[in-house]
């Protein structure tokens, strides 16, 4: 799916700003067709967990409805017009007056509907926007929803951030052509010093009485290749090439023509280069890559997973700062603006999917709880699986053509060494590849499920490991944690000769607490921590990176063993850097990797 973009054929408008807000059980049985009861007001894009004082919102488990009034521009006559939602956490339904124009289940990546037979340009029209942050046993990611005595619904789930929902990201309304360019797929190559630029545009030109012309310009604006036809191969002499740190994108623009009138155009930013693995080696442009960076998450005080400019830029001048070149959407594909910002700026990026929490054995591992098999008919079935297999099309429909990304990761810490996890997981995989052959795969991999225990390692690329020794085992004992470390790595390494990214380690920090001795919970332990963990990196020739966790503390759901979030992270969730942060800015900018 395209993002809607402004050009000499199309224009949009951004639905940013306040909207009328509601609880389900205050708006009533249809409250899309009229004006939403109340006077509460939510921004757009927000979270609207943590907006007001009422616990009653805070902990809502249903529906959610905002509303406003949108006016279509009165110059679209004659144009298809279109309503898109970025994203709606974890299921949208959006209606014109009282009509259901889509809906869409997934949280976090875009849907839309023509809704040209709905509005009349130069006239109001009312939009409604109904969100649901319910998480069952067959939704990515899953979860439970129970009743209790009272009738008050509760809802459970197994990944450790906090449910944040509503519409994080931006609404759209935009126009374009009723021949339109409606996809564009692009894969890169290089032929010596030349670049190789594929593509594919998919165009709604049914009649095939029109014509595809594309044409690539550097950065200066200078055209360095074109070509005709809806699919073919565009050639770059003395191409520069997109690198880590060093971003170069060229722009492909697509063109439908009609008797020499431009129908439609469609700009695309794209950059030249490789990405392979070979042997224990993670290649970007034939050369050698080691990952150094973060797992992240989209999250900050008030707004939750709303999306933020200031933030975005912000979190990228502290990963320059801190000498990061990577990062994992851990553990949902993020913002699309995210993607462009690391296109522009050279920053690598693992993108991933929301299968977070297909992991039971956690409950009767670390929690405690009943041993519950993850794979079966009550749990992780079949319908889990579709809508897995869902998202990953999703994913790689929206996120194909960014240079940034490099590898594409399927789920993060599921139940990989049980029954039912082969046969869950490797359709999933050859999807994948047949989605972008072009790319990596991988999946991350929990520590209770080790190289003897894993059953599915053997179908991705590259091994991306969270590990935390010395925090959830060995805590305390950073002596011990090292030999035990290292004996894992260097079994994964015998066995499967990949090469291993460490994408989670880490352990949990109060800002400000010190000791002379190595105290958990201690800043001092936090850099000792880590310290240990990178001696042992050191000593494993398949490792090719490491993505401590977390980039900021985070936002949990409350227990016992969270205290206002995740405190893992090495910046403070208002961004402040911990003692970690200047050990690993004094690591990675003098690895020279």
């Amino acid at each position: 799916m395209l993002k809607p973009r402004s050009t000499a054929t199309r224009e949009l408008v951004r639905l940013d700003g306040l909207w009328r807000f509601a609880l389900d059980t205050a708006a009533g049985d249809a409250p899309w067709t009229g004006v939403l009861a109340g006077t509460r007001e939510a921004p757009v894009p927000a979270s609207y967990n943590d907006l007001f004082v009422d616990a009653a919102v805070r902990d809502h488990v249903g529906w959610v409805w905002y509303q406003r009034q949108v006016r279509v521009p009165r110059g679209w006559n004659g144009e298809r017009v279109f309503v898109r939602v970025d994203a709606a956490t974890h299921e949208g339904r959006v209606y014109v007056g009282d009509d259901l124009v889509a809906e869409h289940i997934g949280g976090y990546t875009p849907f839309e509907a023509d809704i040209t037979d709905k509005v009349v340009p130069g006239e109001e029209v009312r939009l409604t926007i109904g969100v649901s942050n319910v998480l069952t046993n067959v939704t990515i990611p899953p979860g439970n929803v129970t009743v209790d005595a009272d009738g008050r619904k509760k809802q459970t789930y197994l990944h450790d951030f906090y449910n944040y929902a509503g519409l994080a990201r931006s609404v759209w309304l935009y126009s374009a052509p009723a021949a339109r360019i409606d996809d564009i797929t692009i894969v890169t190559d290089v032929d010596g010093t030349d670049g190789l630029v594929r593509y594919d545009v998919a165009t709604t030109d049914v009649d095939g009485a029109s014509e595809v012309r594309v044409r690539i310009a550097d950065a200066e604006g200078v055209a360095v290749g074109e070509a005709t036809g809806a699919d073919g191969t565009v050639r770059i002499a003395d191409v520069a090439l997109w690198q880590p740190g060093a971003a170069y994108l060229y722009e492909l623009v697509a063109e439908i023509v009609r008797d020499g009138a431009v129908l439609d155009s469609y700009p695309l930013a794209i950059g030249v280069r490789t990405v392979e693995v070979r042997g224990n080696q993670f290649l970007i442009n034939g050369k050698p890559f080691y990952f150094t960076g973060f797992g992240k998450h989209e999250d900050t005080a008030v707004r939750g997973k709303g999306h933020d400019d200031a933030y975005l830029v912000h979190d990228f001048e502290l990963m320059n700062w801190i000498g990061a070149n990577s990062f994992r959407t851990s553990h949902y594909p993020y913002a699309e603006e995210v993607l462009d910002y690391a296109d522009r700026h050279g920053i690598v990026v693992i993108d991933e999917t929301a299968a977070v929490g297909l992991n039971y054995s956690i409950i009767g591992g670390f929690l405690g709880g009943p041993v519950v098999p993850t794979f079966g008919p009550d749990s992780v079935n079949e319908q889990t699986q579709a809508a897995h297999a869902q998202a990953l099309r999703e994913l790689v429909a929206r996120d194909k053509n960014h240079p940034s990304v490099v590898m594409w990761s399927i789920a993060n810490e599921p139940d990989s060494g049980t029954d039912g996890a082969r046969e869950y997981f490797e359709p999933l995989a050859t999807l994948t590849r047949e989605l972008d052959p072009t790319r990596p795969i991988t999946f991350v991999n929990v520590m209770l499920a080790t190289f003897q225990q894993d059953r599915i390692a053997d179908l991705f690329d590259v091994l991306c490991l969270n590990r935390y020794y010395g925090w959830y085992l060995d805590n305390a004992d950073l002596a011990s944690a090292e030999k035990h470390l290292e004996g894992e790595l260097r079994g994964w390494e015998a066995k499967f000769g990949k090469p291993i990214i460490m994408t989670e380690y880490g352990a949990d920090t109060v800002a400000g607490l010190h000791s002379v001795f190595d105290q958990p919970w201690t800043e001092e332990y936090q850099t000792s921590y880590l310290e240990m963990n990178h001696r042992v990196f050191d000593r494993i020739e398949s490792f090719v990176g490491e993505h401590v966790w977390n980039f900021a503390d985070f936002q949990t759901a409350p227990g016992i063993i969270r205290v206002d979030g995740n405190k893992k992270g090495v910046f403070t969730r208002d961004r402040r850097p911990k003692a970690a942060a200047h050990a690993l800015r004094a690591r990675w900018t003098n690895l020279g990797r």
